[in-house]
């Protein structure tokens, strides 16, 4: 495998912020074999920057073809710890969004689990939201000061915020979710986040929780603010 050093794809900003190891790493890094990368890292990069603003946005088929095509080229390679990677990311994106269940530990990812290199480990046990012996040093820097915060839902909060890309922010609201400590000022920052971005899917989705918080302390006017929220999305023009 040689060490010229590697072809700086565009995209690579929109990639990153996901996990330092799990996209960037996966397509512009592995097996290059000098300044242009091989047509597989580039189709399937290509795919993968597409597919999570598309399942945000709710395009399902867009997302599924998208997905499926960084799938197929990646599989070509015959490697299953790159193939892990690409399951994580697209873990998280579901994560992002709510789309896991609390104990959904990314099934897909579990395949390949066994050949998932040490920091791709680490990244699925923050994904899971059990942080107990976690080496934060093995995460993307953008999440370490969650781990810092340990069980401070305040000082979680507060990390939230300071995660600049929204896709990152929104990936670490959903994990503080699944591990109870998304605070209301947490939840109002992710509602904003995927607001601001236009992404409706997560949008609904932790409008959803705090729509469930309104009602379990009979708050009636949040109740109707949030329900013309969701009513002003899913009517659509």
């Amino acid at each position: 495998m040689s060490t010229t050093p590697t072809f700086r794809h565009p995209l690579v900003a929109l990639l990153a912020p996901v996990t330092l190891v799990a996209i960037a790493s996966l397509l512009l890094a592995a097996c290059a074999s000098g300044p242009v990368p091989p047509a597989w890292q580039t189709n399937a990069h290509a795919a993968l920057a597409r597919y999570p603003a598309a399942y945000f946005s709710g395009e399902r088929r867009l997302a599924s073809a998208d997905l499926a095509l960084t799938r197929r080229d990646v599989a070509r390679t015959g490697r299953p710890d790159l193939l892990a990677r690409v399951e994580l990311s697209v873990c998280a994106v579901h994560i992002a969004a709510l789309a896991a269940l609390a104990d959904d530990d990314c099934p897909a990812y579990q395949r390949f689990a066994v050949d998932a290199s040490p920091d791709d480990q680490a990244y699925a046990q923050f994904l899971s939201g059990r942080w107990a012996g976690l080496d934060s040093g093995r995460l993307p820097e953008s999440y370490r000061a969650l781990l810092t915060a340990g069980d401070d839902a305040g000082a979680a909060t507060a990390a939230l915020a300071e995660i600049a890309s929204p896709l990152s922010r929104l990936i670490a609201a959903g994990v503080l979710l699944r591990r109870a400590q998304l605070t209301p000022a947490g939840l109002e920052l992710a509602i904003d986040t995927a607001s601001t971005q236009g992404w409706s899917r997560p949008l609904l989705a932790y409008l959803g929780v705090q729509l469930q918080a309104a009602e379990k302390a009979s708050d009636s006017t949040s109740l109707e603010r949030i329900r013309r929220r969701i009513n002003s999305i899913t009517a659509g023009p």
